[in-house]
């Protein structure tokens, strides 16, 4: 039996009961339009991330306590790690030390709310440098003045907030000058952002910054930083200045052996790949998974196909006796299983690339982020492959039945 005319029949037996059809490809079209979506909104966010990373400048080197993290359990050892002291940040500053750096601002997290006459907010609070922000993310207050190096050695309670922040806490009433509570404290108001979003590495509009002193003496009660933030004179110069940071830092921490590091530097280039390695495996382990749900679709096809093998076993047996063998009507219906499946992986590629750019236009047009609609041509392939496979791997056995049959019994049947 020549193909062409393998798929004419088979395309006849699909259409001959369209609705049995379009629901028995159901369970693939659903499994295949998770799989684009959420390979095609993956890429969308790696893409998000990466380019607020890249805002940051390649010029960029950041700091981090603890042994560099080599899998999940490591990550603990980073975040309560105390490596990283005053003393240090004195020692980068020195032009001695680290010729190409020109720029250094410690950093350090503080979990908690923010309250103000009674109502609460749960924001993200930074201790940080406000002078190193406007020359790093170049952000100024829309009202009131950023607080300044006097402000961090004298160890003053201010603070400048986000404007979902202020909104939370103020509506539309003057925020400047105003007095927050963090952790029983109060913080004078010296300044609020305008909206922003997402800016490097969290929410401006849910952002209240203090000075870094602050937050470590009165809020935290620690004399270390959760991070170091600096920036090499330029581009050309961020390889050099690792080396220098490093050998600084070993020197600082009587290191020798550098296996021993209680560091890890992290430049652009690298936060880039490990946004791309964390980012594809996490895509591909949620494509993996919708992936298993089309085993269900594929179960459902073998039982259909079965049914549909029993209803045309007269058929079967007029094809035999009038010489068809045993392969034709195993590719017959191996061809109908392989086209139903495909079919179904085409249209959940179709309505998953739909989904998936009106999700963009949403993100985009209605919130504000810039998220930008990605073609995931390897879920595309992978769509068409894997729909493909199902109809061959679950349509074998309903072939094989078919095409075992015996003529005189197949045309005997009722």
């Amino acid at each position: 039996m020549q193909l062409k005319h393998g798929f004419k029949i088979a395309l006849n037996g699909l259409q001959a009961n369209k609705s049995r059809t379009a629901l028995t490809i159901l369970g693939i079209v659903i499994g295949i339009t998770a799989i684009i979506l959420v390979m095609s909104l993956g890429e969308g966010a790696r893409e998000l991330i990466l380019s607020e990373v890249r805002g940051m400048g390649a010029e960029t080197i950041v700091i981090r306590p603890g042994r560099e993290p080599k899998g999940p359990t490591d990550i603990a050892e980073t975040v309560f790690s105390d490596s990283l002291t005053s003393r240090d940040v004195d020692a980068l500053r020195l032009k001695s030390n680290v010729p190409g750096l020109v720029d250094v601002a410690p950093g350090v997290i503080v979990t908690g709310s923010v309250s103000y006459l009674g109502e609460t907010y749960k924001p993200f609070i930074l201790g940080w440098s406000a002078e190193f922000m406007v020359d790093f993310l170049d952000l100024y207050p829309e009202d009131g003045e950023i607080f300044y190096e006097s402000d961090i050695r004298q160890k003053s309670s201010v603070a400048i907030i986000g404007s979902k922040v202020k909104e939370e806490l103020f509506g539309d009433s003057d925020a400047v000058g105003q007095n927050i509570t963090i952790k029983d404290r109060k913080f004078r108001i010296v300044g609020a952002y305008p909206p922003r979003g997402q800016l490097a590495f969290f929410n401006v509009d849910d952002l209240v910054l203090i000075p870094y002193t602050t937050a470590q003496s009165y809020l935290l009660g620690i004399d270390h930083y959760h991070e170091i933030i600096t920036r090499a004179a330029s581009p050309d110069l961020v390889d050099q200045t690792v080396r220098d940071i490093e050998l600084t830092l070993r020197e600082s921490h009587n290191i020798t052996d550098p296996e021993k590091d209680d560091f890890f530097i992290v430049t652009q280039q690298g936060l880039v790949d490990q946004i791309k390695i964390i980012t594809q495996t996490f895509t591909a382990f949620l494509a993996l998974v919708v992936a298993i749900s089309l085993v269900v679709g594929g179960i459902g096809i073998m039982n259909i196909m079965l049914v549909s093998v029993t209803e045309r076993t007269r058929e079967i047996g007029l094809r035999k006796a009038i010489g068809a063998t045993n392969r034709d009507i195993l590719t017959q219906f191996l061809l109908e299983s392989v086209l139903l499946t495909s079919a179904g992986g085409v249209i959940g590629i179709a309505i998953g690339l739909g989904l998936s750019l009106g999700i963009s236009v949403v993100l985009s047009q209605f919130l504000g982020i810039n998220w930008e609609f990605s073609i995931p041509i390897a879920g595309i392939v992978l769509g068409l492959g894997v729909s493909g496979l199902v109809g061959l791997i679950f349509g074998l056995y309903p072939a094989r039945h078919a095409a075992r049959k015996d003529p005189i019994e197949a045309l005997r049947y009722e």
